[in-house]
């Protein structure tokens, strides 16, 4: 049976402690299990590391990891009303900190790390693989990529309202080098790890062009990657009848490149 620990991986300065949730299957012998270190989606504003994606359980996301041989380390991050961009960038990289320095003890093998995301902490992730070297491949699910495009998909908020004008602090045509620095389609580089995209066709609060123009940017510049376009899927995977089959095809890519690689 996999362990499972509430570990406190670290506390900025002046705010309030992270914590992660450690999940770790069994393995034969002195083995190490490679790692997925997951973020939790939520708008940059609210969200828990304890969901993995809103109306599917751990049994079918988390467990669904594990039994496959894989840690997953689930992180906390410092929400948009607390801290704004990078900060949640630190908060990762203390994160992954904790687990290079310590995960051997629990039975993981960091150095096999993959960084799986989804909507705002996809957007997190991709950019936190973006920017290290130790980093074997991201899964993205349906995370904003592009943050001057997202400024034009109509909310009904005004421009200082929206999810990410409150994470980088003003609406991206206001601040263009924050915007650019947190869009990962616009930090794009032939160095990139692997990418495993999927978004849904219907999402409508964050589009598929998102995931359109950024697996177009990876594939440019000559990184592998592999993107599902999921027929009728709306945002967190609605409308979608059995997500199995997407987890499955993000375990195998996380296999591919962290265990097989």
């Amino acid at each position: 049976m996999a362990s499972r620990l509430e570990i406190d991986f670290g506390q900025p300065e002046g705010f309030r402690p992270l914590s992660l949730d450690l999940r770790v299957p069994e393995v034969a012998g002195d083995a190490c299990a490679p790692l997925v270190v997951f973020l939790h989606g939520g708008g940059f504003l609210r969200g828990s590391r304890k969901v993995f994606t809103p109306g599917i359980d751990a049994a079918d996301s988390f467990d669904r990891i594990v039994a496959a041989g894989i840690a997953v380390a689930s992180c906390e991050y410092r929400l948009s009303g607390e801290a704004r961009f990078p900060a949640q960038l630190a908060d990762v990289d203390a994160a992954i900190g904790w687990l290079q320095e310590h995960g051997a003890q629990h039975g993981v093998d960091a150095s096999r790390l993959v960084l799986w995301g989804v909507s705002a902490g996809a957007t997190i992730a991709a950019l936190t693989g973006l920017r290290r070297r130790d980093v074997r491949g991201v899964v993205d699910w349906f995370g904003p990529t592009d943050l001057f495009a997202m400024a034009e998909h109509p909310t009904g908020e005004r421009p200082e309202e929206t999810r990410e004008a409150r994470w980088i602090g003003r609406p991206a045509a206001e601040l263009p080098e924050r915007a650019r620095e947190a869009s990962p389609a616009l930090q794009v580089h032939a160095s990139a790890p692997p990418f495993h995209i999927a978004h849904g066709t219907d999402d409508e609060h964050v589009p598929i062009s998102q995931s359109e123009a950024f697996a177009a940017a990876l594939d440019g510049a000559g990184v592998p990657v592999e993107f599902s376009r999921v027929a009728g899927g709306r945002h967190f995977w609605q409308a979608v009848p059995d997500t199995a089959p997407l987890f499955d095809r993000a375990i195998e890519f996380v296999r591919r490149v962290a265990v097989e690689g």
